[in-house]
């Protein structure tokens, strides 16, 4: 390198190229290449970081004779000299040691190290490094270079600022993103068995920790660990903690989150004794509070790498916690309706199988109703009648074959139950059979493998006198008991037991309890007085005579509620604001009749400009024709049918304008000419009309009657709002399935009835009548104890 070269540069040149480019690099490389002597090689370095923990970050070279450090600590070597005094400064290489520039990287021998601090005001801000390689630097070199530093401070401060800007926005922008993500994945199941170990990952993975905890508060005011996502060796499934047993346990007492980045701090020490491996370093947790009410806890362990939970990540995990409160709230409200489901069917199941002594009736109730609520393939049960073993019902079957070969082995299983006399609950999960005894473990393993099922649950049934039964289920699935439907089992099956008890023992009363009375009455009849017992029998034979020969109209009846009336959307076929309304609330309306119009005047618009251009295009046909001018004719009829075409299509749309009632009806929509000016979406409802000229009573008629129905059958209505008025009409429909309605089923008549002055209105309740042809008095008067009397002959005698 020449003793004194001249330094030049364009300012202007230089910085119209700076101003050119808003990336921090860029400007570095521009600087670098404006400052480089020959045989010299230079760096630009820029500060960064926050006060106290900053670094100096090199993001441009020249020439390759150095390869200096991506990150350089504030006070190391010849940098740390600038940054404690920061003058341009000149160091010879025989006056430095290797340790002063051990950041370069250098890999042959040098003349001097120059340094040219890029300040703003008194803010050191970055640094120029000119290695002379081939010759001494000297002082006129740095005072020609003093020019570019002052603007290239500048430079580098924007560009570095504009890039902290533009991170911090993407920064925000994924934080975002993850919360929109994070709350997504928490709302997309109501299953708390699934939304715990979806909250431990989507959590792990935002916070980028090594464990997640959840805790929930317990009835006892203590903390049960439901959940643990990662490897955390100081805590296990099904740990229980309380305020003052560590850091989860004080903050449900507290209510307020708290970070802890110190290994030292007491809480952590007395955590990780007797842990060798994976402590607990770091630790984050906070409260998850509903309404205002603790409903748990939710802590993070050990940041991933040699960092520490900052203030972001708590914040992160605060937001994420009143998220996940949310969450487990709609879980749990879920989880509450199901209990509740369960109760209702325990209850229903408990009533049907204790309000009847027939036990045919009863244990289709015990094999079938339970399914409701717990979700097995399939139900036995199996009685023992005087010591003997009897397949008595199993699911989905009303003619039972105990041989058949989809019975046989449950039957073989049950057989094998009742003998045992325990509980017995078998899983297989893989290959594995999960029970203590051997025995049992080879028996259904081939069971299993024959089946096709893959968990068995047998419960016996017996009480003070003895065994009355045993029950069992079997499911695909070998956890589809949970611990809520083995607690309804063992109470379904104390019902049981008591109810199958209570039918055998009926089954068992002598016959000679029912001939008893009439023996007694008939000794009395003939002890009378021969003419008294002639008149009685000859009253009797007018009776019988009266009873089997008059017909009587037979009548069925059952409490009526009118239903719904049919009914329609007004809503646009195309977008626009609502220009006026023609119709008010009450008002009648007629099929096609418009009841609103849609602001056209981009319809008429478009519908004028169509027809000017089909006009235009027939002139100029004519004109062509006029002149003999045939290819121009031609030209200009495509054009008008284009045109013809394009009124047609715009007519088709000034018409859609209009809104039509799409029936005969009745306005329903109150206050609907308000809805002047408001903007119209497709699917958006304008109004709703009613028709009223008829009306459906729904007449529920019980079980045992609705074998008597049929269309057409007349009917005949009364009110409660209408005390003084019967309607009549005729059955249109006959509801093909039974519901349920207290204790009993029933089946819908749907009766048909004019309703001109629309005075009937859907919800009002009666009575409904419906008659179904004329029958002897005797059935008419008699007809439901004959019912009775034959159900009963037929349970003991019938096949």
């Amino acid at each position: 390198m020449p003793q004194n070269p001249e330094v030049e540069f364009d300012i202007t040149d230089l910085s119209a190229r700076l101003l050119a480019e808003q990336e921090l690099t860029p400007r570095a490389r521009i600087l670098a290449t404006a400052a480089a002597l020959p045989g010299t090689a230079v760096h630009v370095y820029i500060l960064t970081g926050a006060e106290g923990i900053e670094s100096w970050a090199c993001r441009a070279t020249t020439g390759d004779a150095a390869e200096p450090d991506s990150a350089i600590p504030v006070g190391a070597g010849t940098l740390g000299k600038l940054a404690a005094d920061p003058q341009p400064v000149i160091l010879p290489a025989e006056k430095l040691a290797r340790e002063d520039y051990a950041h370069l990287g250098i890999r042959r021998s040098f003349y001097s190290v120059a340094y040219l601090p890029l300040l703003i005001g008194e803010d050191l801000v970055g640094a120029i490094e000119i290695v002379g390689l081939d010759a001494p630097i000297l002082r006129t070199h740095l005072e020609a270079l003093r020019p570019l530093c002052e603007i290239g401070a500048i430079a580098l401060a924007v560009a570095y600022q504009f890039e902290e800007e533009r991170n911090s926005s993407l920064t925000s922008v994924t934080r975002l993103t993850q919360f929109y993500d994070i709350e997504k994945v928490f709302n997309s199941t109501l299953e708390m068995d699934e939304l715990l170990p979806a909250m431990g990952g989507k959590m792990r993975e935002v916070i980028e920790c090594e464990a997640v905890n959840i805790w929930l508060l317990q009835g006892d005011e203590s903390l049960l660990l439901m959940h643990k996502d990662g490897f955390d060796p100081t805590t296990r499934e099904d740990m229980t903690q309380r305020p003052g047993e560590g850091v989860p346990g004080d903050v449900s007492d507290s209510g307020e989150a708290v970070y802890i980045n110190d290994p030292a701090d007491e809480r952590l020490i007395r955590r990780n004794e007797g842990v060798e491996e994976g402590t607990v370093n770091s630790l984050m947790a906070a409260p998850l509070i509903d309404h205002g009410a603790l409903v748990g806890v939710i802590e993070t362990i050990n940041k991933l790498g040699d960092s520490s939970f900052d203030d972001d990540d708590f914040f992160t995990l605060q937001r994420v916690c009143e998220t996940a409160s949310n969450a487990l709230h709609n879980a749990s409200l879920l989880m509450a309706e199901r209990k509740v489901e369960i109760l209702e069917t325990l209850v229903t199941v408990s009533h049907e199988i204790t309000s009847t002594l027939n036990l045919e009736r009863m244990l289709q109730t015990i094999v079938n109703a339970p399914q409701a609520v717990i979700p097995y393939d399939r139900a036995a049960l199996a009685l023992e009648e005087r010591g003997r073993y009897r397949l008595a019902a199993v699911t989905g079957v009303t003619q039972l074959d105990p041989d058949a070969p989809d019975v046989a082995p449950m039957s073989e299983v049950l057989r094998w139950a009742m003998l045992s006399g325990e509980t017995l609950h078998v899983r297989q999960v893989g290959d594995e059979v999960l029970t203590e005894r051997e025995e049992t473990k080879a028996k259904f393993k081939s069971y299993f493998e024959a089946t096709g099922k893959r968990a068995f649950y047998a419960i016996p049934l017996s009480d003070d006198s003895g065994r009355v039964g045993v029950l069992g289920l079997e499911s695909t699935d070998p956890d589809f008991l949970s611990s809520a439907h083995l607690e309804i089992l063992q109470v379904l099956a104390g019902q049981a037991t008591v109810a199958l008890r209570n039918a055998q023992m009926y089954k068992e009363v002598p016959f000679i309890s029912v001939l008893q009375p009439v023996l007694e009455r008939k000794r009395k009849f003939m002890a009378m007085e021969k003419r008294r017992r002639a008149l009685i029998l000859g009253a009797a034979v007018a009776v019988v005579i009266f009873l089997v020969g008059f017909p009587l109209p037979l009548r069925v009846d059952g409490d009526a509620v009118v239903a719904p009336a049919h009914s329609a959307q007004l809503q646009p076929e195309v977008e626009g604001v609502i220009a006026s309304v023609l119709v008010r609330e009450g008002d009648r309306v007629h099929q096609g009749q418009v009841v609103a119009r849609l602001a056209d005047w981009e319809s008429r618009g478009a519908l004028a400009g169509a027809e000017a251009k089909y006009q235009t295009a027939v002139l100029q046909m004519n004109h062509a024709l006029a002149n003999n001018d045939g290819g121009e004719a031609g030209v200009q009829r495509v054009q008008s049918d284009y045109w013809k075409s394009e009124v047609g299509r715009a007519k088709a749309l000034l018409d859609r304008t209009q809104i039509r009632s799409p029936m005969d009806g009745v306005v329903a929509t109150p206050n609907v000419e308000n809805m002047v000016g408001r903007r119209l979406q497709f699917g958006d409802t304008f109004a709703e009309v009613v028709d009223t000229s008829s009306a459906v009573v729904d007449v529920a008629i019980e079980d045992d009657d609705a074998g008597l129905l049929a269309k057409q059958a007349p009917a005949s209505i009364k009110l409660n709002s209408f005390p003084m008025r019967t309607l009549h009409g005729e059955v249109a429909i006959v509801s093909p399935r039974s519901a349920l309605v207290g204790d009993s089923r029933v089946f819908y008549a749907r009766v048909s009835v004019p309703n001109t002055d629309g005075s009937i209105r859907a919800g009002m309740e009666g009575r409904g009548k419906i008659r179904v042809g004329w029958y002897p008095a005797g059935y008419v008067l008699f007809r439901r104890p004959l019912l009775w009397f034959y159900s009963r002959i037929w349970s003991w005698f019938g096949v």
